[in-house]
């Protein structure tokens, strides 16, 4: 059996057809032929779905927020979301169409798309374990004391870009990352075939939000939120011989390219009102050369977040090729073997193994126009294009 919930908007959020939307629910968690039984109060809606089926029952019971009676109010978002906690708890899994809207000139998803569906199905996952909903992901103890989560570092690998109307999984969880801070990781996989298309992983540091200061994580703040981390450690993207670690060192002038004037538009300010994470990682590509784009696709960025920005804020993109170290090229050829870290989409040995001849990466540096105080840092990572888009552009 199959129980689907929703909250006391159903009525107010315009659906006439309640019976209509829970079937289609119910086929997207895979149950046919379902039989319905609906109550519709004033306050809210209660579904329970039971398909003709041999197999062992469903049951699935989307998260909402606390009543304060013991119980939970849930939304016609969380009977729609394709999302839920894994039979663990540890991890929350997404599904997501790509839209029309959020594929490039190649017809498949930006990175600032892949960026802003990381950001959601996060979100998603605090939302489940009863974490804030005010965009912090924050828990009790962290609300009382005024300490908020921020992005250190986002690292993302690309090894197969979505196309339009593909769907992708994602799953993600967070562990514990130090005394002040913790880490979020991702693993995207092609819905249809199960092939991982992508992986990343980022750290968050505590600051207390009155003061920006940076804070530890205390053991009560701690406590809240290990409850919902896997009990061992586990890395979407293994930091052995991998670039999520690398340091990024400073761009210094002059770069080779630049693009200055940068201002946020008010489309970039997300709920807490500074600049959106995904936001940068636009920035930082505005100032790549033209004959990049046209001719490679990004494999890998990864981006330190250094300063806040501000809507008023004037910025700089700054960017400049980064030599490949023959000692990065040595560490490739050995014990594990070029062929094994190619395979495993390590953009890296894949172009030491050919030679170098279709791989590319570069340092960035975003700073603010009028002081040049350092807003971020990054290091991307270039694979030469299909043949089949390497003209497309063109």
């Amino acid at each position: 059996m199959l129980k689907l919930a929703s909250s006391s908007n159903a009525t107010s959020a315009g659906i006439s057809n309640p019976k209509a939307l829970i079937k289609k629910q119910c086929r997207l968690f895979g149950v046919s032929s379902p039989r319905l039984k609906i109550s519709v109060r004033r306050r809210s809606v209660t579904v329970s779905c039971e398909a003709h089926s041999s197999s062992a029952a469903i049951v699935a019971e989307p998260q909402g927020t606390d009543t304060g009676g013991g119980g939970l109010e849930k939304s016609v978002a969380d009977l729609l979301r394709m999302g839920s906690l894994t039979e663990d708890g540890l991890s929350y899994k997404e599904k997501f169409i790509v839209r029309c809207y959020e594929v490039g000139i190649n017809k498949t998803a930006t990175v600032e798309t892949i960026a802003n569906l990381l950001q959601e199905v996060g979100c998603n996952h605090a939302q489940s374990v009863g974490f804030s909903t005010d965009g912090f992901a924050t828990t009790t103890t962290m609300r009382k004391l005024h300490l908020i989560w921020v992005t250190a570092r986002m690292h993302i690998e690309i090894y197969k870009y979505p196309a339009w109307s593909d769907v992708i999984e994602i799953e993600t969880w967070c562990q514990s990352e130090g005394r002040i801070g913790t880490r979020r990781d991702w693993i995207l996989k092609d819905y249809a075939t199960h092939e991982v298309i992508g992986r990343a992983t980022s750290k968050w540091v505590m600051m207390n939000q009155d003061t920006r200061r940076l804070e530890k994580v205390s053991d009560d703040v701690r406590e809240e939120y290990l409850i919902f981390c896997p009990r061992e450690p586990r890395l979407a993207c293994p930091e052995e011989k991998n670039g999520s670690l690398k340091k990024i060192a400073k761009l210094e002038d002059p770069a080779q390219y630049s693009r200055q004037g940068l201002v946020p538009r008010r489309a970039d300010l997300d709920m807490n009102q500074h600049v959106n994470n995904v936001a940068y990682i636009g920035w930082v590509l505005e100032s790549m050369p033209q004959e990049i784009i046209d001719t490679h696709e990004l494999e890998t960025i990864t981006l330190d977040y250094r300063r806040e920005c501000q809507h008023d804020d004037v910025v700089d993109s700054l960017t400049s090729p980064e030599l490949l170290e023959d000692t990065e090229l040595w560490e490739l050829n050995g014990s594990n073997g070029l062929a094994a870290a190619a395979a495993k989409g390590n953009g890296l040995a894949a172009a030491a193994a050919k030679g170098n001849e279709d791989y590319c990466q570069f340092l960035h540096l975003l700073r603010l126009s009028g002081d040049g105080l350092e807003i971020n840092r990054g290091r991307t990572e270039w694979r030469k294009k299909q043949t089949r888009y390497a003209n497309h552009s063109v």
